[in-house]
């Protein structure tokens, strides 16, 4: 679970390095998408085309777009505006506020004092994030990457509603989210996006089509799902808060990102929320039906 909280966090650094250094955002989702896509398709075809493995082709594309190639440009995008700790805080914090809205409203938990002082620090801890940013020169618009940083926690977070909802498997998700973000975002790409790829430096591409396919979607979701089989979902939901401290610590020596210190109230107030949201759903929460 740690090794993958490490690849998680550090997701919003390698991006940030990519985007500053000659990749534009839409080629890192690319790289992501031709790898995934390639491992998950034999996946899918095994388990069934004509209705993608039982998923269903509908359900299919709004997961893809929910959770796959939309939601990732969205949040790269964000990173050409505002820094890779930003979004280590602001996408984790909206996708369990999100997704911890949706559960709500399905019915899996109820609305209750402890629920709602968790949420209240977290948004309070986004807001305090917000407002601490300062435009730079490398930087002119924090505050719209963080609007982007948001809108991708935010479909994020319906994307794990849904799942949970339509009570979709791991694997299966992510190879539907895979396969079809493929399908739809490359053609979009290649016409209309400025491929750079095939003109950048053949190392850099490589290391960064493992780490956008390989590390993050495979090898991460492999470790967590098997971490969170070992520990329990007691113990699995104490994680996800990390991810921010993994993103924010891992910006500091790497893209040499120092938070502010109504930054780093705002994130440590952000991560105290997370914990108490799992603690509520460690005692709540029950299966959605």
């Amino acid at each position: 679970m740690l090794f993958a909280v490490l690849i998680y966090g550090g997701q919003f650094v390698t991006v940030r390095h990519a985007v500053i250094n000659g990749l534009s955002p839409h080629d890192l989702v690319a790289l992501r998408f031709i790898v995934a896509g390639s491992i998950f398709l034999p996946i899918v075809l095994r388990r069934g085309l004509a209705d993608l493995g039982g998923l269903g082709w509908g359900r299919g594309f709004v997961l893809a777009v929910t959770g796959g190639a939309a939601m990732s440009a969205l949040g790269n995008i964000g990173m050409t505006l505002a820094p890779a700790s930003h979004a280590a805080a602001i996408q984790p914090g909206m996708v369990t506020m999100v997704s911890t809205a949706g559960a709500v409203l399905l019915g899996a938990t109820r609305l209750r004092p402890p629920l709602l002082a968790a949420l209240l620090t977290v948004s309070v801890g986004l807001a305090l994030i917000a407002l601490g940013a300062k435009p730079g020169a490398d930087l002119p618009s924090p505050w719209k990457g963080q609007l982007l940083f948001a809108c991708a926690g935010g479909i994020w977070g319906i994307f794990i509603v849904l799942c949970q909802k339509w009570q979709v498997d791991a694997i299966s998700a992510t190879a539907a989210v895979a396969v079809l973000s493929a399908l739809y975002y490359l053609p979009v790409y290649a016409l209309f996006l400025e491929p750079r790829i095939f003109g950048a430096p053949l190392v850099p591409v490589l290391l960064h089509a493992f780490n956008q396919g390989v590390l993050n979607i495979v090898v991460a979701l492999l470790l967590w799902t098997q971490g969170a089989r070992t520990l329990g979902p007691g113990l699995a939901a104490c994680f996800p808060p990390l991810i921010p401290v993994a993103g924010t610590l891992l910006a500091m020596p790497f893209l040499h990102e120092f938070p502010s210190g109504w930054q780093m109230v705002g994130s440590a107030l952000v991560v105290v929320g997370l914990f108490g949201l799992a603690l509520v759903q460690i005692r709540g929460l029950k299966p959605l039906r």
